[in-house]
């Protein structure tokens, strides 16, 4: 055995020393409500599918159709060959729902947030970021070569502290051209559920004179009138600059967006590296995620939404009478929180016995001693599913008396 090989398995070691392990789990069955791995049916609360679209007939329809019309593949990048006519479809379809001048898209949410920041910021220039953000964000924000500051988890204050001494910091100008700043927030935090203050962020970028980027991918197809999202919901939209999101979560397809003004979209096509050099996304994707924008907005959409909210409720409200502490905020991911990664990994394991299927996120997805059970809703689930999942969690520890527990395998 080379010496690469042996440090290698000396690494796994000792991740699963600290219980932080993971594995993947072969899934042989559509993305529902019921999952089937290695033959065991099970429950899933595992997934951001939030609108239950991933295995909806309209949308399964749309890519086989792409697929016979467009072919297996796009060729090669957008700019080179790849610009087929369901990319184009799908754009519009996002302005258009969004209310925005334009849309582009991309592979994954991760492409557009690493594309767009390191496009538009440089070393001269000032990110700013809520403590929680998503790792895709906070990847972009050292790639991008910024300088980086971070605010406390929805800290309006902080904030605006970061905010004026930026503006102080950037009216001393430099040769070139002045430096900007930019927020980037989610709108609905991915593992805590909850929501950032868009009224007031907004009302601190317009005083202080920076941008603001928001994430809508935990949002979009859930909140507002026309189930924009957070922003429409606050009435913040047309004052963000930047509005970001993915495909693979309530709409059910994959890939990822960005809106905004068309000179924002024009400038990511000539800049954004990771939209120039990566193979544009299969026609089928770009159909099925078109297919989705457009029953969101239906009356089917705004029914399965509702769906959603129902459910939530009743689940919260379930938790709270089994003495879970749940978090007073509407949103369709509701963590459970442990604290010791082995005793989340030891929860997870029971639960999949059970016959219940939730992962165990742990470090470095959440801070070490934050490790949680995620669960989320989908308006697929029925109410004999949550009796199900709150009869799985009834027998386990509450989290105020967990202890910590030897490490096991991955959940």
């Amino acid at each position: 055995m080379n010496d690469f090989t042996t440090e290698l398995k000396e690494r796994l070691e000792e991740i699963r020393r600290q219980g932080l392990y993971r594995e993947l789990r072969r899934v042989d069955s559509p993305q529902s409500p019921g999952l089937e791995i290695n033959g065991k049916p099970l429950l899933n609360f595992s997934s951001n599918d939030y609108l239950g679209l991933a295995n909806h007939p309209a949308l399964k329809e749309a890519a086989i159709k792409a697929v016979k019309d467009f072919g297996a593949g796009s060729g090669a990048s957008r700019l080179i060959c790849g610009s087929l006519a369901p990319h184009h479809e799908l754009e519009t379809a996002l302005a258009a729902f969004k209310g925005t001048e334009g849309a582009l898209t991309f592979s994954t949410g991760y492409a557009a947030a690493i594309g767009t920041i390191c496009a538009l910021m440089g070393k001269e220039d000032i990110l700013v970021l809520d403590k929680l953000m998503h790792a895709c964000i906070v990847d972009a924000a050292r790639l991008s070569g910024a300088k980086l500051r971070i605010f406390g988890h929805n800290d309006l204050n902080e904030l605006e502290d970061i905010l004026r001494w930026a503006k102080e910091r950037n009216s001393a100008g430099t040769a070139g051209r002045q430096p900007r700043t930019l927020i980037v927030t989610e709108s609905v935090f991915s593992m805590d559920g909850d929501i950032a203050p868009l009224r007031e962020i907004v009302a601190l970028k317009e005083k202080y004179g920076a941008w603001l980027m928001v994430d809508e991918a935990h949002a979009t197809g859930l909140f507002g009138k026309h189930r924009r999202g957070v922003a429409e919901e606050a009435g913040v939209s047309e004052q963000i600059e930047i509005q970001m999101g993915t495909l693979g979560k309530a709409l059910g397809a994959s890939g990822g967006y960005i809106c905004g003004p068309r000179a924002l979209i024009e400038f990511l096509i000539n800049r954004a590296r990771s939209f120039i050099f990566s193979t544009a996304p299969v026609p089928g994707a770009a159909a099925a995620a078109r297919a989705a924008v457009e029953l969101v907005q239906s009356a089917e959409g705004k029914q399965r939404a509702e769906d959603l909210w129902a459910l939530v409720e009743r689940l919260k409200a379930g938790l709270g009478r089994n003495g879970w502490p749940v978090a007073n905020v509407r949103s369709a991911i509701v963590p459970l929180i442990i604290g010791a990664e082995a005793g989340a990994v030891a929860a997870a394991n029971a639960l999949r016995e059970g016959g219940i299927y939730v992962p165990a996120i742990r470090y470095p997805t959440v801070a070490r001693g934050e490790a949680r059970l995620r669960v989320t809703l989908t308006a697929a689930h029925t109410q004999k599913d949550l009796s199900a999942l709150m009869d799985a969690l009834a027998p386990l520890p509450h989290p105020h008396h967990s202890k910590p527990q030897p490490a096991a395998a991955d959940a």
